[in-house]
């Protein structure tokens, strides 16, 4: 459970963590760091030049508000209370050679239920279906269109790529999935960037006339240390959001892997959003987050990761509360323990708090509180 006296106190400490978790960062030089942010991680089992893979993503989630209705606000992913349910299971089929390579990944789940509601038909079973052509010989440059996973924050909606079971507000509220054209760049042996042409934020179907860009560069300064940096930049008005305009969006995240005892992760991100009412007059929203999680190894078989982060949404750009509270912002941190089961399953069991200045949950009662719990167990099991 989260202790918070008033908002000063609780800004330091959470500075205090966030310097403390950085200078625990060292130097050692192993395997290369995996780009936990990108959904390019998929195991599979080769057949012939095709390659399948496959997870089901099994949960059980007690929120202590309890909420009428047994969604947990706020998150699509592994999103009921109280219901041993499937937050995501899907299958992966992959084709790549020299020169062309294509993936089609159909999900299914409670994560899909929530997180692609807005989309129309057979499209929303689809978590990426793009196919690729090489555009060198001599250089790995690849243009890629369809469906792809978004490279924005540094978690994806794939929990065993990742040191804790849920995801951080960060990725609960930007793009999870995008649809596009992506060009990629190698710029030398430590840098490589992407390039997106895209139908917005996170949508299948268009919503408007102009298209969306969007840009990431990946940094390798070590074996072990990674850091990306994405910015996105498109037209947000449709028939939901009239008054909405240009939206801009930039994010950074780091990831360090020793492949020893620590391991750590960090994001930060700004958002502005543009909007213009009924009589013409302009006004600009900003949003923002920062969040750190860290896990020490115990054995092969046994970590404990936490996370600690804060979200601001004071405009409701991304979150509307569900209180009479006007605009969004809260605290979390959490504790995971993680037990690896063989070489493809993993067991978890993640207690997590909120905690806001403001009303922002409504508790067992139906009153409006400042805080919120949840304990959630999950199974996940990959080939």
């Amino acid at each position: 459970m989260i202790l918070l006296t008033n908002e000063h106190a609780t800004h330091q400490r959470f500075m205090k963590y966030l310097a403390l978790l950085f200078l625990m960062i060292n130097g050692h030089l192993f395997s290369q760091v995996v780009n936990t942010g990108m959904t390019a991680n998929y195991d599979s089992l080769e057949v012939g030049k095709i390659k399948i893979g496959g997870l089901i993503d099994a949960y059980y989630g007690f929120d202590f508000n309890q909420p009428e209705t047994s969604d947990r606000p706020y998150c699509v992913s592994s999103p009921r209370h109280n219901e041993i349910n499937i937050n995501l299971a899907y299958i992966e089929l992959q084709y790549i050679n020299k020169r062309v390579r294509g993936r089609l990944v159909p999900g299914f789940g409670t994560y899909i239920n929530s997180n692609y509601a807005n989309e129309k038909g057979s499209l929303k079973y689809l978590i990426e279906a793009n196919v690729g052509v090489r555009l060198s010989k001599k250089r790995d440059i690849w243009i890629d269109a369809g469906i792809m996973g978004s490279p924005f924050t540094n978690e994806t909606a794939i929990s065993k790529d990742h040191l804790m079971y849920t995801r951080s507000f960060a990725s609960e509220y930007v793009p999870y999935y995008l649809t596009g054209v992506k060009v990629s760049l190698p710029i030398g042996k430590k840098i490589k960037a992407y390039g997106y042409i895209l139908n917005g934020w996170q949508v299948i179907s268009d919503v408007n006339n102009p298209l969306s860009v969007g840009t990431q560069i990946e940094y390798r300064p070590s074996k072990t240390v990674l850091i990306n940096w994405d910015t996105y930049v498109g037209d947000e008005s449709s028939k939901l959001a009239p008054e909405n305009r240009t939206r801009y969006f930039t994010d950074v995240y780091l990831i360090y892997n020793s492949t020893k005892k620590f391991s750590m992760t960090s994001c930060a991100y700004i958002g502005a959003q543009d909007k213009k009412d009924t009589l013409n007059m302009k006004s600009r929203a900003i949003w923002w987050q920062a969040n750190v999680i860290a896990t020490y190894q115990f054995t092969k078989a046994i970590s404990l990761a936490g996370r600690i982060e804060y979200y601001n949404d004071l405009k409701s750009v991304q979150v509307v509360p569900i209180t009479s509270a006007k605009g969004f912002d809260t605290y979390s941190a959490g504790l995971c323990l993680n037990v690896k089961i063989g070489d493809n399953a993993l067991f978890r069991l993640e207690g997590r708090s909120f905690y806001s200045d403001r009303k922002m949950f409504i508790d067992k009662n139906k009153q409006e509180t400042n805080s919120s719990n949840l304990l959630i167990t999950s199974l996940t099991v990959w080939f």
